[in-house]
């Protein structure tokens, strides 16, 4: 009798599954996290583009010309060329001042894309929600109409 020992049973919960459920979890969010952080967001039209009608505040317009140079309207100087940092830091100078004013950016045609997307990621390190891209009003659209 003394060989058959009476076995308690152990009461506890086995963590390890439910660790091991969590450690693959955690690499799947590390893995994606940085995927969804990616883009620039952009609020597009749903119908026909129409303009924009303005309060009494002047937008605030980053221009890319075809050189890939950036452009403020509202620095000090705005026909000359401006700097990546120091158009995140007017620009969110200018945010500081009034949240609700329009931002826009206007791009030559012949400019590289990955220009106007670096404009834009620009802006949304200044704090912008909003970015509307100013383009030239199609005649034959408005004739139409």
């Amino acid at each position: 009798m003394s060989r058959y020992k009476k076995q308690k049973f152990v009461s506890e919960i086995n963590i390890v599954p439910y660790v091991d459920v969590m450690l693959v979890l955690l690499v799947i969010f590390m893995a994606t996290a940085p995927l969804l952080t990616q883009g620039v967001k952009v609020d597009l039209p749903q119908a026909k583009a129409k303009i924009i009608t303005q309060d009494n505040t002047i937008p605030v317009i980053v221009s890319v010309d075809y050189k890939g140079n950036y452009y403020l309207n509202v620095n000090e100087k705005p026909s000359e060329a401006i700097m990546a940092k120091d158009l995140v830091l007017r620009v969110a100078a200018e945010l500081s001042i009034d949240k609700n004013r329009q931002v826009m950016v206007q791009g030559d045609k012949t400019v590289d894309y990955g220009k106007i997307v670096t404009a834009m990621s620009l802006l949304q390190q200044a704090g912008v929600d909003n970015v509307g891209l100013v383009t030239e009003p199609d005649v034959n659209l408005e004739k139409k109409s």
